[in-house]
């Protein structure tokens, strides 16, 4: 798919179209300012309503940061199955590595978490992509990383 014809936004729908994740491990809401193979931005929408609010911390809760990272995770294969027309094709990313992550705020209840996400190594039909992440909240730092994924793309 070429470059212009991309979307600059998916919605809720299209992204369950992309990645596999539901309730409760769907943790993005929209995907914004897509630039085909480089980079976007996700919206969470932080909610009460979420279970891992339950257990974490009963009394003050606050978004883990392991499911931050995974946002960030989902954010850029949105972007990647966008940017290389994989909606309704079964495709599948893994984690191959997670590092320099950082958490620098809570994310609590009641946030719009901002995950901005760059291409740091990957083009279409490559199996091994890089990404640097953000993650704000109002322009504030809450955790940032850099991660490899492999793209199971179909055949």
């Amino acid at each position: 798919m070429a470059s212009d014809a991309i979307p600059a936004e998916a919605d809720i729908h299209l992204i369950q179209r992309i990645i596999p994740h539901r309730y409760p491990f769907l943790l993005i809401d929209r995907v914004i300012d897509i630039v085909a193979n480089q980079s976007a931005t996700g919206i969470k929408n932080v909610t009460f309503n979420e279970p891992h609010f339950q257990g974490h911390f009963p009394g003050a809760p606050i978004m883990p940061g392991v499911t931050i990272v995974e946002a960030m995770a989902q954010t850029a294969a949105v972007m990647v199955g966008v940017s290389n027309d994989l909606a309704d094709k079964n495709f599948l990313v893994y984690f191959m590595g997670i590092e320099s992550a950082k958490f620098r705020r809570k994310v609590v209840p009641g946030d719009v978490l901002e995950l901005r996400l760059t291409v740091t190594r990957g083009k279409p039909g490559a199996k091994v992509w890089r990404f640097r992440g953000e993650a704000t909240v109002g322009g504030e730092m809450a955790a940032e990383a850099d991660f490899t994924a492999m793209m199971d793309l179909p055949r």
